[in-house]
């Protein structure tokens, strides 16, 4: 068996055992084994010899996203584990929902992890879109009125995504016919590319809008963000972490296949341009968004809006340097806001609220929170020497060097959503304490594990590491 098969399968199979597993601890512990087992695959991966087959594809490129997929999937079920107990104790998850949640999160990870691997357009589509209608199911697993109209509103939405990046991908399927014939080979993501110069420009035209428009509501991109907040704000704390740290990303990824793609016609529409547009005006809206924020989820479910389109752009102005850094700034953006959603819950289990007006005095209450959880607030601001910071200078020096008045707008972007992320959260650390003080139960080791991993970046990226993104952007072009 190959080892990628190992990363999509496992989940799966560890999704039919859980559901068969009623106890909490029990579920708990299979849940965090089949995670890292995964993990194990994915780090596997890197070193092994890239492989190319008629519905799978491992290289540089898909290698990185699975890495930090399963990674954060680990460190994730870790959370879960004693997230979900204190759940179950406060009454607000019946136990007998348990068993559905663990099995439905390994189900997730798989599906996620089959969109990574597919060499097949069709796979790729389908793999994120049953992620995508699990993550719906997720969002409402609290049964309350509020999450109930979020996953609605999440399904309708996605459905609408679903079908554009659908006849998005028909239209691939139809330009690459006439040189590679009807059924399989024409659904194949390395063939389709070896034959781009000689597919119809005018279709890849149209299908690039389709499936930017369709994966552009997947990654939350402005203004096609509307059930993003939502979907964080009332799903369990887990799930707006994987939301936030990994689906995203797996939109994203189908998005730059498909650039990749359109690339290699020199006829077609530069997809560049477009993409620096919506990943000007996500970076810029959510950052002044993020001033009206009330619920501290939702507040950093606008700043996730911010970061992929700050990625967007990157990787729409392209090139060697451009598309480095659009990596480098995914990885410590999935590893930072992960962090901090683990650390939301932490908070939230301590207040009793996801309120910031009624979250206050953290440094009084829980010092050792209000440290990690500054520190992650920090690291998502792009304070040096976290590696944010520096994915974020490269990005700007970069644009500078190439556009400099061009460099302005995420600059701008950046700075804005820095200061309301300063503002709003002053009173949550240093404020007054108010309201209940509760003691937190969930383990704070994923939360260490985040922040370590990523200030580690931003003061040392070994070589190894560097190289291997330099030939994953060399993929992107």
């Amino acid at each position: 068996m190959h080892t990628y098969q190992i990363v999509v399968l496992v989940p799966y199979a560890a999704a039919l055992g859980l559901a068969a597993i009623p106890g909490y601890r029990s579920g708990a512990i299979v849940n965090v084994l089949a995670s890292a087992v995964t993990l194990a695959a994915g780090l596997w991966l890197i070193g092994e010899e890239r492989t190319v087959g008629p519905y799978a594809i491992v290289d540089e490129f898909n290698v990185v996203f699975i890495a930090i997929n399963t990674l954060v999937g680990f460190t994730t079920s870790i959370f879960s584990a004693s997230y979900i107990g204190h759940e179950i104790k406060t009454g607000r998850l019946p136990p007998g929902f348990v068993r559905f949640y663990h099995a439905m999160f390994q189900a997730m990870m798989g599906s996620m992890n089959v969109a990574l691997v597919a060499n097949n357009i069709g796979l790729i589509w389908v793999g994120l879109e049953l992620a995508t209608l699990i993550t719906v199911v997720m969002v409402g697993l609290y049964r309350t009125p509020q999450s109930i109209e979020a996953a609605w509103k999440y399904f309708i939405l996605a459905s609408v995504g679903i079908s554009l990046a659908f006849f998005g991908t028909i239209l691939i399927y139809l330009a690459g016919q006439p040189a590679l014939g009807e059924g399989v080979p024409a659904m194949t993501w390395s063939l389709l590319q070896g034959v781009a110069a000689r597919m119809d420009p005018a279709i890849l035209d149209l299908a690039f809008i389709f499936l930017l428009i369709g994966y552009g509501t997947k990654i939350g991109l402005a203004p096609l963000h509307a059930w993003l907040p939502d979907a964080h704000a009332e799903g369990p704390t887990p799930i707006s972490a994987v939301l936030s740290g990994l689906l995203l990303n797996v939109a994203l990824y189908a998005l730059l296949r498909f650039k990749m793609l359109i690339a290699g016609q020199p006829a077609a529409l530069d997809p560049g341009p477009v993409m620096i547009v919506m990943g000007l005006v996500s970076l810029v809206f959510a950052a002044f968004m993020l001033y009206q924020r009330r619920d501290i989820k939702r507040l950093f479910a606008y700043s996730s809006i911010e970061h992929m389109g700050l990625m967007v752009f990157a990787f729409g102005m392209g090139g060697p340097l451009a598309n480095f850094a659009g990596l480098l700034h995914m990885v410590m953006h999935s590893l930072t806001k992960s962090g901090i959603f683990f650390a939301v819950g932490h908070v939230a289990q301590a207040k009793g609220t996801q309120r910031i007006a009624e979250i206050t005095g953290l440094s009084e209450t829980h010092p050792r929170l209000a440290v990690a959880f500054a520190l992650a607030v920090l690291a998502i601001s792009g304070m040096p020497p976290f590696g944010v910071f520096a994915s974020e200078f490269l990005i700007l020096t970069t644009t500078f060097a190439r556009e400099p008045w061009l460099a302005l707008l995420p600059a701008f972007g950046l700075l804005v959503g820095f200061g309301a992320l300063l503002m709003r959260l002053q009173n949550t650390i240093l404020g007054k304490p108010t309201g209940p003080s509760h003691r937190v139960d969930g383990s704070s080791v994923p939360i260490v594990l985040h922040l370590a991993l990523v200030l580690a970046a931003g003061i040392f990226l070994p070589a190894v590491l560097v190289a291997w993104f330099q030939r994953a952007a060399e993929l992107l072009g």
